[in-house]
Order: structure tokens, then C-alpha cells, then sequence
């Protein structure tokens, strides 16, 4: 006899329930009713890339994360012991480290990834099909990504990206724009945020104020988790990266800095007056925070002179958003980017674009109680079946009931009343409709309201709307 296996599913990756795909379909329609609003239009790509379309792109850590697909079933089959040591002795001396010879074997039988994110696929696209759009183009994405990260709460392996990307133009309108679509979609969903913003500039202009220009990318990327280890640990990451004290004492105070947006302009100000790229970044944002004043947003925004966005393609203005009532991490982020279509062969396209955690914002709606009950409901009648001719005698209420948009169900076997009254009840369904061979010869039906217990009788032609379904 075969061994039975256990059922289970990857680690960081979730099934969902009929009463969850409810709920996450509602974040799915809220959020692509916002993106239409705003003119918006829908693409697709597919679940996976050719891996040079995605190497390179989330700089050392986020590589570390794609998850590579075999060519085939039997990819190590020409693989051989000898194969291995070539592709080990063809690396340089200096690089012959695990990472760089699991590389060279794994680039050996992959090709492909699963998608990262939804950016450098949109970049890609836009490139490839440039002769078909028009610029400036504006597209929204809803599909899921891939990473493989450390599965904890609030962090998965697999989960859903909403994107909305505006690309093909400089102007800093797109930027509130993507302020406005944050406000417009949390307002909906009645959660409390903050908008945090920076930008890539000001970063750079901190870069070299420390000392390190050439050490941006290893600044960022120990700048991004303070929210996750503080600012001691990163620290100690940044003297690991050889970023010295001295250097780290003219970032510390920037980093630790509470004030109102005036100040804090005022102090990085400061701090980059000697960069170019600083202080641009800093004129960027006073701009960018004068129109958010005009467009009087109702969510709360500030600038975040710690965030950093450790993704090495954002070049100007970055975003984050946090819920203020769950604690969680950030539930929404983006930025501006000024040349990744450069790197598949068009460059001088600057797109920005933000992207919408629909995981986290599930859990978020679901912590808070957010989900409306009509959002997340199934059934709202269900139809008794008592004998063949009961159940043939309801169907035409079914029909008048699902053409008014009232979701129904007939029982489908013939069954005892209590055992149908049983299935209403676990599949929360409010409404029964009754009807044995005595309503069938009165030409009416019973209709149950299982919230309240209240019962009714009803002529047929009458029932589709003799209740508030």
C-alpha cells in the first residue's frame, strides 16, 4: 500500500477560504476603483522573467531573494562533478565565495525567476512595447510576486502587489497624485495612515556629507531596517560596511530629528548644503509638500528623514505608509525612478510609482474589523429542496432572485428541513425560503429570516421582493 502523505503548502504561503477570497476581492475592487479614478489602465506580465531581466535590479539583498526556476525536471542531469569545478576555476580568484559559486551553478540551470516585484517587469514592458503607447503612460498592475524571505507575521513568500505607475514623465504632480491614490484608498477602507516621505537626492547629498559617496547603496541598505533592529544596530552594520564613526556622527542626528516639516527641511538643509544632488532632492521635497497643502489631504503626511527604500532603482522621491492603529510593517511604498527602462535599452524615461501590500492590508482590515459585512458575504437566500416537485416549484424564484442581483442558492439534494436549516446556519446565509406540498398548493412560500427568527408567508410571485434580502 502507498504511503499516505501528509498534506501541506510551502512555508510563507497561505490558502485562502471562500469568506477571505470575499475579503481580499474587496481590497482587489476598492483599490482598482481608486487606480480608474485617476485614469489609470490595466496590464498583466507574466509570473516569471528571464533572470537578466531581474538580476541587478533590487541591489545585494533583494538578489539573495529571487527565487530561480529550473530549465526542466532534470536541469542537473549535465551537470557533472567536472562541469562544477570549470565553472569554479572560470570565476576570478578573488570572488570564489559560496555565493558566487552557488551563482555560477544555479545561472548554469536557470534561466528564469519569479517576478520580485511588479517595477522591473512594468519597465520591461514598457520597453518592449514602446512603439504601442503613449507617453505619459499610466498603468496599474494587480497580480502576485515572489520572494524568498523568512516567513514571519506580516511577511510572506508569496503575496499580492497592487501597482499604479505613472512613466514618461518629471513632473511632481505624479508624485501627489500617488498621495492623493493613498489618501483616496485607505479613506475607503476607513483605515488611519501616515505618509512618510523622502527622497533618493537627499540620501545622496547625506552620503556624501558623511564622507562616503561611493557607499550610498551600503548606507541605504542599514538605513532601511531601523525600524526593524534601531538605530545602535545599524550602527554596527554601518562600521561593518566601513562607514566610520565620524560618518556615522553626521547621520545620527538627521535620523533621530522629531520636528514639523519646516524643520526638518530646515535641518537637512543643513546637513547637504555642500551637494548638489542634496540639495535638489531638498527643493524636490519643499515643492512636492507645497502641493500636498493645496490638494488638502486628509491622511496624515510627514517627512521621514531616516527612510531609505534599500531598492537601488529609486532616484528621487520615496514613500512608505503605516497604519496607525495595527502594528504592522509598512503596508505601502514606492518612488521615483529616472532610468530603469535604461538598462533594457531606453533610456531617459523617468516613471514613478507606488505599490499596495494586499496581504498586509488584509490583515490590517481583518485586525481592525474593517471588512463591511456586505463586502465579505456569501449566500443570501438559500431555497428549501423537500421533494422533487418543492424544488421544482422555487425555481423561479431563483431566477427573479439572482436577476435582481440576489445571490441564491436551491438546496441541491433532497433532504430532511433541519439538515438544510443546519447548512444555512454554518454558511451564515440569513434568508430560507420554505416551501413543502402545502405551500406549493397555496402557490406561496415561507421566508425565514435566520438573524432576527422571524418568519413570514408570502404569495410566490410576490417573494423576490417581500424582503429587505
Amino acid at each position: 500500500m502507498a504511503q499516505v502523505q501528509k498534506p501541506s503548502i510551502p512555508k510563507g504561503t497561505r490558502d485562502f477560504s471562500p469568506e477571505q477570497m470575499a475579503g481580499r476581492n474587496y481590497i482587489f475592487d476598492t483599490i482598482r476603483s481608486v487606480f480608474k479614478n485617476y485614469g489609470y489602465k490595466p496590464i498583466e506580465t507574466p509570473s516569471m522573467e528571464n533572470l537578466s531581466t531581474l538580476l541587478g535590479k533590487y541591489g545585494e539583498e533583494g538578489d539573495k531573494l529571487l527565487f530561480k526556476i529550473l530549465n526542466s525536471g532534470d536541469a542537473f542531469s549535465g551537470i557533472s562533478t567536472a562541469d562544477l569545478s570549470k565553472l569554479i576555476s572560470q570565476a576570478p580568484e578573488s570572488s570564489l565565495t559560496p555565493e558566487i559559486n552557488s551563482n555560477a551553478l544555479s545561472l548554469r540551470v536557470c534561466e528564469k525567476g519569479l517576478r520580485y516585484d511588479l517595477t522591473v517587469p512594468f519597465a520591461r514592458y514598457v520597453v518592449q512595447h514602446r512603439n504601442e503607447i503613449t507617453f505619459p503612460f499610466k498603468r496599474y498592475q494587480i497580480q502576485p510576486v515572489w520572494r524568498a524571505d523568512r516567513p514571519q507575521k506580516g511577511r510572506y513568500r508569496e503575496f499580492y502587489q497592487c501597482d499604479v505607475d505613472v512613466i514618461g514623465s518629471n513632473s511632481l504632480l505624479n508624485e501627489l497624485e500617488l498621495v492623493q491614490i493613498v489618501d483616496d484608498v485607505f479613506r475607503a477602507f476607513g483605515i488611519n495612515i501616515c505618509i512618510k516621505i523622502n527622497n533618493r537626492k537627499i540620501l545622496s547629498g547625506l552620503a556624501e556629507a558623511m564622507g562616503f559617496p561611493d557607499k550610498l547603496v551600503d548606507i541605504t541598505i542599514a538605513m532601511d531596517k531601523i525600524d526593524k533592529i534601531g538605530i545602535e544596530a545599524v550602527k554596527e552594520e554601518m562600521l561593518a560596511r566601513s562607514i566610520d564613526k565620524k560618518g556615522f556622527s553626521v547621520l545620527e542626528p538627521v535620523l533621530s530629528f522629531k520636528g514639523t516639516t519646516a524643520q526638518k527641511l530646515a535641518l537637512i538643509g543643513n546637513v547637504v548644503a555642500g551637494s548638489s544632488s542634496g540639495c535638489a532632492g531638498v527643493e524636490e521635497l519643499k515643492a512636492l509638500f507645497n502641493l500636498i497643502d493645496e490638494a488638502q489631504i486628509s491622511q496624515q503626511v510627514e517627512i521621514d528623514l531616516s527612510l531609505a527604500r534599500g531598492l537601488n532603482y529609486y532616484t528621487g522621491a520615496i514613500f512608505e505608509v503605516k497604519a496607525l492603529d495595527f502594528t504592522i510593517g509598512s503596508i505601502c511604498g514606492g518612488g521615483r525612478y529616472d532610468n530603469l527602462t535604461g538598462i533594457f535599452g531606453l533610456p531617459d524615461v523617468s516613471g514613478v510609482g507606488i505599490s499596495f501590500g494586499a496581504d498586509r492590508i488584509y490583515d490590517v482590515l481583518l485586525g481592525l474589523e474593517k471588512f463591511p459585512k456586505e463586502a465579505i458575504g456569501g449566500t443570501k437566500v438559500l431555497l428549501s429542496n423537500l421533494d422533487e416537485a418543492s424544488a421544482a416549484y422555487l425555481l423561479p424564484l431563483a431566477n427573479k432572485l439572482r436577476k435582481n442581483n440576489i445571490s441564491c442558492e436551491l438546496y441541491p439534494d433532497v433532504a430532511k428541513l433541519k439538515k438544510q436549516f443546519e447548512y444555512a446556519q454554518k454558511n451564515s446565509i440569513p434568508y430560507f425560503v420554505i416551501a413543502g406540498e402545502s405551500e406549493v398548493n397555496a402557490g406561496t412560500v415561507n421566508i425565514k429570516n435566520l438573524t432576527t427568527g422571524e418568519q413570514i408567508t408570502v404569495p410566490l410571485a410576490e417573494a423576490h421582493v417581500s424582503c429587505q434580502w
